[in-house]
């Protein structure tokens, strides 16, 4: 919901307006047209685009200030149903509010961005005001309202936890080190450790931040930092219950994209997709033998991901699907094994579309457990000291996931690049802007 400014009208506004009433914008200059006798200023603030008519009489064409300049217009509403919205600006007075612009690297102004990839990310802060770009981040920014509206009527607790810590969590080859006063520290690699021992606390916990994988990963999929949605929570009965809770999440942000984007859907042609009430879930032996894999793979690849993704959507009309009963060798050693085969895990894999986007399960709960499978990997338990002290005391049969926000958008939007979706990323290569 908009907050009214009356000493501003938005451009989304201006066709409630009254003809004749005389109103005040301010944003960029989106577009300058010039006609022997006529120009046309198309204005773009936060809502969206407004068009300005100046007759030459009223302001020399060579005057007007260039593309890309922030400006104050005051002038007069009038209808013209070939304006956006159906009415324009008439009789300005136009006033820059910052030195003239120089010309950006890319029309802003044309529907799509015709340019490379390395373009649009070298020059970030100018693309990004591309009307169809800052739509695909107006999407995740709904679908994160979402998420925390969706656990905060489930009683969940939001929960901030430290992103510079002293070990790892899953393992000691993705991590980056920082000097932490002479020190060594590292960049968290997910909030794991603390949200399961603040389950302890609240039972229900979640948080949004950043996460950190130094994974020499050079693919359209991954992100060397990316915006993990986590979620934690208690007295569960097994990973069914983490998935259940997952549906009602991931089908309660699409709602929040609906009801507050909307308009950006409809400019990038976004189909959103079918997430049924019961998530269709194959076990992993049964995915390597649909896919034709070896029984001993250890994990599914990204072609195994896309067939299984299209199965699902013919099979069942879902575009996601759970893959459950991972090996445990391939899980982090707090994963609880499965009850029936101890080799087997009750964790799953979230397909979306063909693509991995949520990894959650069952925890180890048990003290006594969690100790065994921190010495079975060869490391000693006093380096788990902090974490191994909720379990001490107590911790309920718990479970969670975490979905990473740039593959959700990249993958409801179709981009053929998780860097298209991502603000400002950080991969192997890339540290700036």
């Amino acid at each position: 919901m908009r907050t009214p400014d009356p000493a501003r009208t938005l451009a989304a506004e201006l066709a409630e307006a009254v003809p004749g009433r005389r109103v005040t914008l301010l944003g960029h200059v989106h577009r300058r047209r010039e006609l022997a006798t006529v120009a046309f200023l198309i204005i773009r603030d936060r809502s969206g685009l407004a068009q300005v008519v100046v007759r030459s009489a009223e302001h020399p064409a060579d005057g007007l200030p260039p593309e890309e300049t922030v400006v104050r217009v005051t002038g007069t509403v009038a209808a013209n149903p070939q304006a956006p919205g159906g009415v324009e600006i008439v009789d300005p007075q136009i006033e820059s509010l910052s030195e003239p612009a120089a010309p950006p690297v890319v029309e802003l102004w044309r529907p799509t961005l015709e340019t490379s990839l390395p373009t649009l990310l070298d020059h970030a802060a100018v693309t990004w005001r591309h009307p169809a770009r800052r739509a695909t981040w107006q999407i995740a920014a709904a679908s994160v309202r979402a998420f925390r509206r969706v656990l905060d009527a489930a009683d969940f607790t939001e929960v901030q936890t430290p992103k510079i810590v002293d070990t790892v969590t899953e393992s000691g080859a993705n991590v980056f080190p920082v000097d932490y006063f002479g020190r060594t520290g590292y960049l968290a690699q997910s909030p794991q450790f603390y949200k399961q021992q603040l389950v302890g606390v609240f039972e229900r916990v979640y948080e949004v931040g950043p996460v950190f994988r130094a994974e020499p990963h050079d693919t359209v999929r991954h992100l060397s930092e990316y915006v993990s949605l986590d979620v934690e929570l208690g007295f569960i009965h097994d990973h069914r219950d983490v998935l259940r809770l997952l549906g009602d999440v991931l089908r309660g942000m699409l709602d929040g994209i609906r009801a507050d984007a909307a308009e950006e859907l409809a400019l990038l042609d976004v189909t959103l997709p079918v997430i049924p009430e019961d998530i269709p879930v194959v076990h992993f032996r049964d995915a390597l033998r649909r896919v034709g894999a070896p029984a001993d793979e250890p994990d599914l690849s990204p072609a195994h991901e896309r067939a299984l993704g299209a199965w699902a959507k013919e099979e069942f009309g879902s575009d996601v699907l759970a893959v459950e009963g991972y090996p445990m060798r391939k899980r982090p050693f707090y994963t609880h094994p499965q009850a029936d085969d101890a080799e087997g895990s009750n964790s799953f894999d979230l397909l979306f579309r063909g693509l991995e986007l949520v990894t959650g399960g069952q925890r180890l709960h048990r003290h006594s457990e969690v100790v065994a499978a921190i010495e079975a990997r060869g490391d000693s338990p006093s380096a788990y000291a902090g974490y191994l002290e909720a379990f001490a005391h107590g911790m309920p049969p718990h479970g969670g996931f975490a979905i990473g926000l740039e593959r959700w958008v990249g993958r409801l939007v179709e981009a053929a690049n998780v860097r298209e979706v991502t603000l400002f990323p950080r991969d192997v290569h890339r540290l700036t802007p």
